[in-house]
């Protein structure tokens, strides 16, 4: 055997460990710097005069070739530099071409080379040992120079096609993992499916089966849903018509996944039914979450988790429909708490939220399945079994009861005796038993309005009368009610000659920046100084103000009030931030709104940056297109525009994403329990993670701890107001608090603190 020195020799025992690094890695620059311009081949073989012939060979054919002289050279050679296919010779001293083959696939990239053994032996013995060593292919000496170019040229497209079809489907395989997708084949004349490692993961397998009978396959999809499936399938197989379909999986854990899958037919019979059918499943199920979760934030109540207005305003539509067409009656009836507001002001308002939520249980309990069809309106009476579908909660303490098919106005009369002798029971709150009481107000169609806004009105109406009449009682609704109507009259006069006096005043709430500490804006908050009361927190009138009509000329007033206030803290040299004024849903529905803002703008010479409005989620209700077009041209004049309490009302995603808002409120009876309560942690992280989504900022309220703007700061949150940093003040004190501005900034500078300065 020859022994001849390697062209590509191994690298000699250096004085220094750091030297033979630094030569493998000359020896690897100049094989590369080769193998960049032609395929580079290394030739092994002990015989000089073969690698001589075989490098000439190949070199004419435009191969950049190598040679090692045994095994072991070979294998130092390639840990320098991978070339693109090695020539292996079998028999060599030091070490045969089986163990250098085998050693070679153990290297860093040597499993993707191409081995051809060249052996002179044509024993069967010796070609399976060769192939059993990793190699690729062999051939035979004396070799057939004219072949041997098309040999190795052939072998490097081919290694080349195997290595681009493993890298696409490695693509592919991780494409799918992060998507969450998968695919899968049906051929059905063998009835087999074979699916890829994804889709066999999402349809709820284990291991590393990827071919087996549809029964197997499917065999989680959910009882439900398994009908609608088979049907759409065996359609697919007959017509030969593709088809899209969601649905769901029950997984051995109990677990449900949603997924969507798309199914086509890849290959059809000579009549056009379906040979072969492909399909692609997304696992849906975060989004379906999601969905959901937003569903609940638009339609539920989120401290009771009965439905909200929104909801029962759209079950009693249907209901009355119904009622019309086939001659029926139904009742509405509104509950309102008699003694929450004392349960709230002295045992806090967490004891309140538990009150409610215990008063909400009781009142669902109280009504049979029966008494109402708050349901979705396809499913049987006897169906119904949730018992939040029977009742609503409108906000604050006040609820609504929905009940059909009334027979007798007796039966209405029963269920309202039920309902107001279940709250009269004692309720225990945070260890403590108290007596809260309810009022109840009924109101009936036909006699009583033919329409919701009607219906809900009268209802009201008795309810109202049941509390002027001692509290704890009952109402029907009688058309000679009047003393709520002539106590009404009797406000409003007040009240309107409370905006013609200007005892109305605006006291400033801090917006602050949740990162800087930054007083970065605030919000107007009416009050009304009556001459006979003293000063009056809008909850002891705004109700009233509502229900007088006269919302939209105190919400006009309030703009001209900040806009005044606003040039004269420029005037008197101040650095004014933007006042956000609350204007009602009905508002933003009045098409001269624009004109108005603009003008009040203009007259106290001050720009629209200077203005914000704040509006609810329900200006959604009513007439949503007409909001979403006032709130354009206001948007249009540089007013800001946000969406306060949001989660608490009503949230179309559709018309939430047209108006041109550039903020979302969080109502503070989410901030309250944020420390204990994870339900209200999640709904928060939620909001926050929706609107930044929509490129929205978020505003928390009612921040009254540190460990509250630590949450809002975790979630990144943008701004936050409540008594952590400021109440509500008047305008000296505010413009304290503008002035102080600087000096406040500097310390949260100069501390690296985010921990608020109180005024109050």
């Amino acid at each position: 055997m020859n022994t001849e020195a390697s062209p590509v020799p191994k690298p000699a025992a250096l004085p220094a460990p750091c030297a033979a690094p630094a030569a493998a890695l000359a020896a690897g620059a100049a094989v590369a710097a080769v193998a960049a311009s032609r395929p580079h081949v290394l030739v092994v073989d002990d015989d000089a005069g073969g690698r001589r012939l075989t490098r000439a060979t190949l070199t004419k054919a435009g191969f950049a070739v190598s040679e090692a002289g045994d095994g072991r050279a070979a294998l130092d050679a390639m840990r320098a530099g991978m070339p693109d296919l090695v020539l292996l010779d079998v028999s060599m001293p030091v070490m045969d071409g089986f163990t250098a083959c085998a050693e070679l696939r153990h290297l860093p990239g040597g499993e993707r080379v191409p081995v051809v053994m060249m052996t002179g032996l044509d024993d069967t013995a010796s070609i399976e040992r060769a192939f059993e060593a990793g190699a690729t292919d062999f051939i035979t000496k004396p070799i057939n120079w004219a072949v041997l170019p098309h040999r190795v040229r052939y072998m490097m497209r081919a290694s080349a096609a195997i290595d681009e079809l493993q890298q696409n489907q490695r693509r592919l395989s991780n494409a799918q993992r992060i998507g969450e997708m998968g695919d899968w084949e049906w051929d059905l004349r063998d009835n087999r499916i074979s699916s890829s490692e994804q889709a066999w993961r999402i349809f709820g397998h284990a291991g590393g089966q990827r071919a087996t009978g549809p029964e197997d396959f499917f065999a989680d999809v959910h009882a439900e849903d398994a009908p609608r499936l088979n049907n759409a399938f065996a359609n697919a197989a007959a017509q030969g018509e593709g088809f899209a379909v969601d649905h769901r999986m029950l997984l051995a854990d109990g677990r449900v996944r949603h997924v969507h899958q798309q199914v086509e037919v890849a290959e059809r019979g000579a009549e056009g039914q379906a040979l072969r059918l492909a399909g692609v499943v997304h696992d849906i199920t975060r989004r379906k979450d999601a969905e959901e979760q937003i569903r609940r934030l638009a339609y539920y109540d989120p401290l009771t988790g009965l439905p909200n207005r929104l909801l029962f305003v759209e079950q009693l539509e249907r209901a009355l429909a119904q009622a019309a067409r086939h001659g029926r009656r139904l009742a509405i009836m509104f509950v309102d708490l008699d003694n929450f507001k004392r349960v709230n002001d002295t045992l806090g308002h967490r004891a309140g939220d538990e009150l409610l939520c215990k008063a909400s249980s009781r009142l669902a309990a109280a009504l049979r399945s029966h008494d109402s069809v708050a349901r979705n309106g396809s499913e049987p009476a006897e169906a119904a079994d949730a018992a939040v579908q029977h009742i609503a909660r409108l906000g604050g303490d006040e609820f609504i009861v929905m009940l059909t098919d009334v027979q007798m106005p007796e039966n209405v009369a029963g269920v309202a005796q039920r309902l107001v002798r279940t709250l009269a029971e004692p309720i225990v709150v945070q260890g403590t038993e108290v007596f809260v009481g309810g009022s109840v107000g009924v109101a009936s169609y036909p006699e009583d309005g033919t329409d919701i806004d009607t219906l809900l009105m009268n209802a009201d109406t008795a309810m109202y009368r049941a509390k002027a009449a001692g509290r704890g009682g009952f109402q029907l609704y009688d058309r000679s009610m009047n003393a709520r109507a002539l106590d009404r009259l009797h406000m409003e006069t007040r009240l309107r000659r409370a905006l013609e006096r200007n005892e109305f005043v605006l006291h400033y709430q801090p917006r602050v920046d949740v990162v800087s500490g930054r007083i970065v804006g605030a919000e107007a908050l009416i009050r009304w100084q009556d001459p006979e009361r003293g000063l009056l927190p809008p909850a002891e009138f705004i109700p009233l103000v509502e229900d007088a009509g006269l919302v939209i000329p105190i919400g006009e007033w309030a703009i001209q009030t900040v806009c005044r206030q606003s040039a004269a803290w420029v005037a008197a040299g101040l650095n004014p931030v933007p006042i956000a004024v609350n204007l009602a849903s009905t508002h933003l529905r009045e098409r001269g709104l624009p004109a108005r803002v603009a003008q009040a703008l203009a007259e106290q010479g001050v720009p629209a940056s200077c203005l914000e409005i704040e509006v609810t989620e329900s200006i959604l209700l009513a007439d949503p297109e007409l909001s979403v077009s006032i709130a354009q041209e206001l948007a249009a004049m540089g007013v800001t525009l946000s969406i306060d309490d949001f989660g608490t009302g009503y949230s179309s995603m559709s018309y939430l994403k047209k108006l041109p808002i550039a903020a979302l409120k969080i109502d503070r009876s989410f901030v309250r329990d944020l420390e204990t309560d994870p339900d209200d942690a999640a709904i928060v992280s939620a909001i926050v993670a929706l609107a930044h989504s929509l490129k929205l900022k978020v505003v928390a309220e009612g921040v009254e701890t540190p460990a509250q703007l630590a949450f809002l700061q975790s979630v990144r949150c943008d701004e936050y107001q409540g008594f952590l940093t400021s109440r509500a003040v008047s305008v000296p004190e505010f413009e304290r608090l503008l002035l102080r501005r600087a000096q406040i900034e500097s310390l949260f500078s100069s501390h690296g603190a985010l921990d608020p300065i109180p005024v109050m």
